[in-house]
């Protein structure tokens, strides 16, 4: 049985239908059509299935505490509607949005006073990843002892909205987004449906525009039966005003537009679906899919998202993933960006769009991301060292006679640029952070550094075998490489 906490006396009086029993007529197409049994329910197969966990627990009504996970328009509710119609436990339902701290007193209060009479109480909780984590910690200690047996529905990752403790005394059951297939077959039921659809108006559905609806309301079955309702509505008025020949109602392709207007995406931008899209957008680039690309590029900008966020993520991928393998990408992201301001919505979506082409194809590299890391985990691991005194700023005689700045060799005054002069502090001395690829510009880079090395090691050489007697007269430091002060070779005047 069920009991509504919340409601006033004339509700009392006047009580919704019972869990179970047809929706009013006068209630939306959405709400008339929801299933009614496990059988009607479709879609779900892997929970629902003959023989499967959640339809056994729910036959034999012995349901512990669970989270229905899912998009919307996927069951989670009608779910909960079907346990309270077949349950023998007491059920409650509330819901995280309307609902807060006083309420699930009142509902622990009622489970309490139910099991001294030996009766089980199930709490629906609606939406439950809304309630904060104080509200969720209240219900703790009732689940744990037994007074309630939650039953929570999100739309959202439970892993992250619901806390821990909860979680782990639950048991998350995944509902899956409807096929194109059982949209379908829950469209021509409603059609159909002389009691709880459309059948008493005698409307019918011209090949392909059930089809339609489906495609248009990716797997939510509620926004779907929103969409025929909106469709049959118009059908019939234009029926009604002669535009139909021979008058007769029909739903077809032009009323199927004209209700879904534009077509509403799946998307929350604090939700999962949002970091689920940038993360395939992510993930497509760096696998050199630009078709892939493109295509969750849309996704977002279609669901609303802020073109400057797609933005910045290219941005960050640009340094992060194409890196020097082609530092023109980079160039190009900022340029992306500055074009967008400059055009705004919608011909700026080309300048984003050129940018992802441009991304998935370049070729890829991460050594700058990683040479980054490296560097930062010697700095977290090693006490700040002092820097070398030859790499020090000497401004003043006091800084001078310290020693700042002595045995700094200026790249420039030579004739290659390359100077032997160690760069970073005693305890991370020859230790290297940057490792190229061989990829793209990357290649280049690699000769460069192999070059320098090429040139210090030649100077080294040069040193140890063939010395130079200073001339009559001459400073030994600058016949002699090995000596302090002029090491390397001047640059010809």
């Amino acid at each position: 049985m069920e009991r509504d906490l919340f409601g006033s006396p004339e509700r009392e009086e006047a009580p919704p239908a019972a869990p179970g029993a047809p929706a009013p007529r006068d209630a939306p197409l959405a709400d008339r059509m929801r299933p009614r049994t496990l059988e009607e329910v479709l879609g779900q197969d892997h929970l629902l299935g003959e023989g499967k966990v959640l339809r056994r627990a729910i036959e034999r009504d012995e349901l512990r505490s669970a989270i229905f996970w899912g998009p919307p328009g996927t069951g989670k509710t009608t779910l909960a509607r079907i346990i309270a119609a077949r349950t023998n436990a007491h059920f409650i339902t509330l819901s995280a949005v309307l609902h807060g701290v006083k309420e699930l007193r009142e509902a622990v209060e009622e489970a309490r006073r139910m099991r001294r009479r030996g009766m089980r109480t199930i709490l629906f909780v609606d939406e439950i990843h809304r309630f904060n984590k104080a509200q969720q910690d209240g219900l703790l200690p009732h689940v744990e002892d037994g007074t309630l047996v939650l039953i929570g529905a999100t739309t959202e990752n439970p892993s992250f909205e619901v806390i821990a403790p909860l979680l782990s005394r639950s048991r998350v059951f995944v509902l899956n987004p409807l096929d194109e297939g059982h949209i379908v077959r829950l469209l021509q039921r409603a059609v159909e449906d002389g009691e709880s659809g459309l059948g008493a108006a005698g409307l019918r559905a011209e090949e392909g525009a059930l089809r339609r609806i489906a495609a248009l309301s990716s797997g939510d079955a509620r926004q779907a039966l929103n969409i025929l309702e909106l469709a049959a509505g118009i059908a019939l008025d234009e029926s009604a005003i002669g535009r139909r020949p021979g008058g007769e109602p029909a739903i077809g392709g032009l009323e199927v537009a004209e209700a879904a207007q534009r077509k509403t995406l799946l998307y929350d931008k604090g939700g999962e679906e949002h970091y689920n899209l940038i993360s395939a957008l992510h993930k497509t680039l760096r696998s050199s899919d630009p078709d892939a690309a493109l295509y969750w590029m849309g996704r977002m900008l279609e669901s609303g998202e802020d073109p400057m966020y797609i933005l910045r993520r290219l941005v960050r991928f640009a340094t992060e993933d194409v890196g020097m393998a082609d530092p023109q990408a980079l160039v190009l992201a900022m340029a992306a960006q500055q074009a967008f301001h400059f055009i705004g919505l919608p011909e700026g979506k080309l300048a984003i769009a050129e940018l992802v082409v441009y991304l998935a194809t370049a070729p890829k590299s991460d050594s700058v991301y990683r040479a980054l890391g490296e560097a930062e985990r010697a700095i977290d691991e090693r006490p700040a060292e002092p820097v070398p005194p030859h790499l020090r700023n000497a401004p003043t005689r006091l800084m001078k006679d310290l020693g700042y700045g002595k045995g700094y060799q200026h790249a420039h005054q030579f004739e290659d640029a390359v100077v032997e002069m160690e760069g970073l502090p005693g305890g991370l001395r020859g230790r290297r952070f940057y490792k190229p690829t061989q990829r793209g510009f990357e290649e280049e880079v690699g000769r460069r550094m192999a070059r320098r090395e090429d040139l210090l090691t030649g100077r080294i050489a040069e040193r140890v075998n063939f010395p130079r007697i200073p001339e009559s007269g001459e400073d030994p430091r600058s016949a002699d490489p090995a000596m302090p002060g002029k090491r390397g070779r001047r640059r010809k005047e």
